[in-house]
């Protein structure tokens, strides 16, 4: 059994689509996906790249997914490597490839100089809060995600507020 990792290519649009509706499943989000297969090609494929992605193939066959892009910490003054989604499809977890994901996104972020490496996970995904503790990630004390959306951010950028 191999595990092999690679850089998703304008080929993959629908691949990383379906991983990304497979996560939402899980998560119990599917209502919430608008993504298309052409806004993923034009947003992590075409120039300028918004994101970068990376399938998973145990065997040759498509069993995940990871999907990142790069901030920057004015604290730090170093970029930092946010995770936006991982998924490793059920039948396949234990093999290690969520850890292999993760071990290969932070030698990313270090090699591109990065001061550290964040992501979000939903406070009721106990399995994967305890894959994470597993290797070495904590939560951010005192910091909460906040999100604007949708007609607020519309009205907010016609200088509607």
């Amino acid at each position: 059994m191999t595990l092999r990792l690679r850089d998703a290519g304008r080929g993959d649009a629908g691949l990383v689509l379906h991983f990304i509706r497979a996560l939402a499943e899980y998560e119990r989000l599917a209502h919430e996906v608008a993504a298309t297969e052409a806004e993923i090609d034009r947003f992590l494929f075409a120039e300028p790249r918004r994101a970068e992605a990376l399938i998973a193939e145990w065997d040759g066959r498509p069993v995940g997914f990871a999907v990142w892009y790069y901030s920057y910490s004015t604290f730090l003054g170093r970029p930092s490597l946010y995770v936006e989604d991982v998924f490793v499809e059920p039948d396949s977890r234990g093999r290690g490839i969520g850890r292999a994901i993760f071990a290969h996104l932070a030698a990313r972020a270090v090699g591109q100089g990065c001061g550290r490496m964040e992501w979000s996970v939903l406070d009721w995904n106990a399995p994967s809060i305890a894959f994470y503790r597993s290797i070495g990630a904590r939560p951010r004390e005192g910091w909460t995600l906040q999100q604007l959306t949708g007609e607020a951010l519309h009205a907010l950028a016609a200088g509607k507020e």
